[in-house]
Formats: structure tokens, sequence, C-alpha cells
């Protein structure tokens, strides 16, 4: 008999297909949906602290008493966090699959007294997605690194549950960040969060937004990277997100070494029936490639486990070439 089940940052999920954090996991009604469907597991929407700043803000710019300041930014996240906390204890209450609180940080003692009400409130792990955009030119990168660190030992100081950390591909050594992140407490990461995709428009000559949904093309570098990574630190968790959108996507994914998929603009384009299709199609190819568990092909294909690790290396692109007029 087939057994989809695996393992991820510590908890056994039914399937390895991860309903990722956006609009569609803010509603309880929605969450059951996709559990109904067969969901492995739900992070939640992310509680963005830079929104929150923004929100106090443009407040405390309508108050005529700067002295409130303090008060203002307090009172509105603490009304942020109040809602992100009932959103937590709404969805275990609505779904039995492990429920993911998600945070998107850029300061590293801003969250730990809030990591703690998410684990009393019910949630199964948090997951940290960091973002920063810098274009100081005399930043110092090694700083940079020291923010991630910051952040996840901060946290995993005071919480038990499993900290997974979704990190973005803009770094010159991937494999290197997630090590020191294992290393300082991490349970799993995330490759790769997506960024706000902008664009010009040539006729109004304006910045506008991009393309909000990933496509297949994104798929090469969470599959490089993913492969790499597991590859060279094999005791950390990863799930693949950016480009997943059908059933092959997921199997390539877990075939290079991810332990789960996140599933984002797929959802928005198909809807929940999509999960529900996709572990049909997972199961009678694991079937026809007479595989009884996931473990038994997870990593097959990953960095140290072909002929030649190469082929996922940037040098492979002349190579690939070289031979073309």
């Amino acid at each position: 008999m087939i057994d989809i089940k695996t393992e991820y940052a510590g908890l056994v999920l039914r399937n390895p297909l991860i309903v990722g954090s956006s609009g569609l996991t803010n509603n309880p009604s929605k969450l059951k949906e996709f559990e109904k469907a067969g969901a492995g597991a739900i992070v939640l929407k992310s509680l963005f602290e830079e929104q929150i700043e923004m929100q106090a803000d443009s407040l405390m710019d309508q108050s005529d008493f700067p002295e409130a300041a303090d008060y203002i930014r307090n009172y509105v996240k603490a009304n942020q966090v109040n809602d992100y906390i009932n959103l937590i204890k709404e969805a275990k209450k609505e779904c039995s699959i492990p429920i993911i609180a998600s945070i998107n940080c850029y300061k590293a003692d801003v969250w730990t007294d809030f990591a703690r009400q998410i684990e009393l409130a019910g949630a199964d792990a948090l997951e940290l997605n960091v973002f920063f955009m810098e274009t100081d030119l005399v930043y110092d990168c090694e700083k940079l690194l020291n923010t991630y660190v910051e952040i996840v030992r901060k946290v995993k100081d005071i919480i038990s549950i499993p900290v997974i950390m979704k990190i973005g591909k803009s770094f010159s050594n991937i494999p290197a960040l997630v090590e020191t992140l294992r290393l300082n407490g991490a349970d799993a990461v995330v490759l790769f969060n997506r960024y706000y995709q902008p664009d010009i428009d040539i006729n109004n000559l304006q910045i506008v937004s991009g393309n909000v949904f990933s496509s297949h093309s994104d798929l090469s570098d969470t599959i490089r990277w993913t492969a790499i990574v597991s590859g060279k630190v094999p005791c950390m968790s990863i799930a693949s997100s950016t480009g997943v959108h059908d059933w092959e996507d997921v199997i390539k994914c877990l075939l290079a070494g991810a332990s789960a998929v996140q599933l984002c603009s797929a959802l928005y384009t198909h809807g929940s029936e999509i999960i529900s299709q996709i572990l049909v199609c997972i199961e009678e190819w694991m079937h026809q490639a007479h595989f009884q568990t996931i473990d038994e092909f997870k990593g097959r294909l990953n960095y140290v486990n072909i002929p030649h690790p190469s082929m996922y290396e940037r040098s492979q692109f002349m190579k690939y070439f070289s031979n073309r007029d």
C-alpha cells in the first residue's frame, strides 16, 4: 500500500502538500476547505512587521500629539497581534492538520513576545519570512547574515515548537546560510519566498506591479537549490516553494530532496481541488515507479546522489550552449 506521509520540521504530515501563506489562508472556513481537499499542512497568512509600522506611522501623521507615538504604535501592534492570535485559535478549532503561523519580519527584537503567544495559541510551528532589500553601497553583508541568525536564535530561546526560516534566493552562498541557520536552531527552511515584482508601464511612464503569481519557469532555481542544499545540509528539512504548479513539479522537488512543497499560485489559479488532483497523480506515479513511500525516492536526484553534481552548478550553462550555433 502506498504511503505518502512525510516528516517536515519535526512534524509528521499526511502528505507533502503545504498550503503556503497568502490571502487564501486568512479565513478559517477556507482553511477547512483546504484540509478537506487533502492538504498536509497550512501556513497562515503572514503578519507583516512592516505593515504594522506603516499603519502606526499613518495614524501618527494624523495625530496632533507627537508624544503619543509610542502609545499609537503599541496600540496598532496589539490589535494586529490579537487578531492573529484569534485566527490561530479558530484555525485549530476547524482543522486537524498542522497549522503553521507566519511572521514577515526584519528585526530580531520585535517578535519574541509574540512568538510565545503564537505557541500558547496552539500553532504547531512558526514560519519566519525574513526579507531584506539593502541598497546601501556601504552596507556590511556580514551584518545581514547576523540578523538572520539573531532572529532565529532569539525566537528559539523562548518557544519549543518548530521554527522554520523562509528565505530568498539572493544570497551568494545559500547552503552556507542554511547550515548557519541549522546550527542556530532552525528546524527547516523554505526555498524560496517570492518578492514583489515591479514592472514599468512605458505608455504612462509609471512603475506598476508585475506578475503576482509564479510560473513554471520559476521552478528551475527552486529545484537547483533544493538539490544542492539537501545534498550539502542533509539533516535540514526543506520545503520547496515558488514555481510549483502541478503534480510533476511536486515530484521533481521531492526527487531533488524536499520533504514538502508549498502551493500558492496554483491554488489561486485552480482552486483547492488542485490539491486532490495532485495527490492522485503522485500516488499513481509512485505505483508505476514501484515506490511505496516518499522516503524511497526523496533526494534520489540531489547534489550528492547524481554522477555529475555540476549539472546543478552555474558553469553548466556554458557547457549547454557550447555546441549550439
